[in-house]
């Protein structure tokens, strides 16, 4: 390679006159940024969300969920159906329990009372301050969502 065919590099300028975001504007200033919307930042609860498969055992595993509600294998559990979702709490008197690899089992007549089959996904909604687990079948979620949406969005398109 000889000296004639060496590229010097050029660097676009960094100063106020030069690129902004990338792009220079075409009068030579710096371009305006859009405004963004500033959300919510606070959250007026603690829940703890995972969207989990339910494996063909009926397992579902949520590491952040479970260990925001402290349960470890083999805490005891009470589980019940309330208007097509699942309510689950430790209880010394449960029935059920974690399994020694820390998953949730959802036990067949659990799965049954809702519709639930291996392969389908629920969203698990942890309430630490409460010690309860929700389990939100999609049936369920559907008819939120549904319903949320025709609030909020009220006939937008």
């Amino acid at each position: 390679m000889t000296a004639s065919s060496v590229v010097i590099p050029v660097v676009p300028p960094t100063t106020a006159s030069g690129l902004s975001g990338g792009r220079m504007a075409t009068s030579g200033t710096p371009r305006r940024t859009l405004p963004i919307a500033q959300l919510a930042s606070s959250r007026s609860r603690s829940t703890v969300y995972g969207l989990v498969t339910i494996d063909c055992n009926g397992r579902v595993a949520e590491a952040a969920v479970i260990n925001a509600l402290g349960w470890a294998s083999g805490t005891r559990l009470h589980i019940q159906e309330s208007a097509g979702l699942i309510v689950m709490t430790a209880s010394r008197h449960g029935v059920f329990t974690m399994t020694g690899q820390g998953f949730l089992r959802l036990p067949a007549t659990v799965r049954h009372w809702c519709g639930l089959a291996p392969g389908d996904r629920v969203l698990l909604a942890a309430e630490p301050e409460q010690g309860r687990l929700v389990v939100h079948p999609p049936n369920a979620l559907d008819e939120m969502i549904t319903q949320f949406h025709a609030k909020v969005l009220d006939g937008a398109t």
